[in-house]
């Protein structure tokens, strides 16, 4: 199975999110924008797991998560990757506040995913960012960075990490379809 470790921003949050995107989804033609209920923030990507290094992982992962606190993050702004956006395949917001803490829980779940056995994770630099579309080949998205810019969410408590299965189109399914197979919390603050 195909697992990643993610955030997921809050109802009002994504409320948020879409009423600022929606104007801005026919800019651009060839993106396709990532449906709702798909919408995270990645924090590890641990690719194909079988059960037995599933049964390793499952307590790693609740132990890595037990070490850090809630989270206090918001989306705002826009970028793309590859680079400044003229031969993008990917368009983003990003996510800001407790970026530090942020960056520690990333690097834990993918140490926690190292240790049970499952393959390295392709993206060596943890990038925060939640995706708002994609395209098969480049295009060119910077007629949408400039209205991005000045999207800003409101602010919201990250207190919850979350294990999800992911699958990809097949079987006459259209969309990748994601499967929540457990849940960690993260710490309260200390008084």
């Amino acid at each position: 199975m195909r697992l990643f470790v993610a955030l997921l921003p809050p109802r009002d949050v994504l409320d948020e999110l879409e009423t600022f995107v929606a104007p801005l989804r026919q800019v651009v033609p060839g993106l396709r924008w990532t449906h709702r209920d798909l919408l995270h923030v990645t924090l590890s990507f641990l690719g194909e797991v079988d059960d037995r290094t599933l049964e390793r992982l499952l307590p790693r992962l609740e132990r890595a998560t037990g070490r850090h606190d809630r989270l206090s993050l918001s989306l705002a702004g826009g970028g793309a990757f590859p680079g400044g956006g003229a031969h993008a395949r990917v368009l983003w917001t990003g996510l800001y506040g407790d970026r530090r803490g942020l960056a520690g829980l990333a690097a834990s779940t993918a140490a926690a995913g190292r240790r049970a056995g499952t393959p390295p994770d392709s993206h060596r630099t943890f990038r925060p960012h939640l995706t708002l579309a994609r395209s098969r080949r480049p295009v060119d998205v910077r007629p949408l960075l400039e209205p991005m810019s000045s999207f800003a969410s409101a602010p919201w408590t990250a207190a919850t990490v979350h294990l999800i299965r992911s699958r990809l189109p097949a079987g006459g399914r259209t969309k990748v379809d994601y499967e929540p197979l457990e849940s960690w919390p993260l710490r309260a603050p200390r008084d």
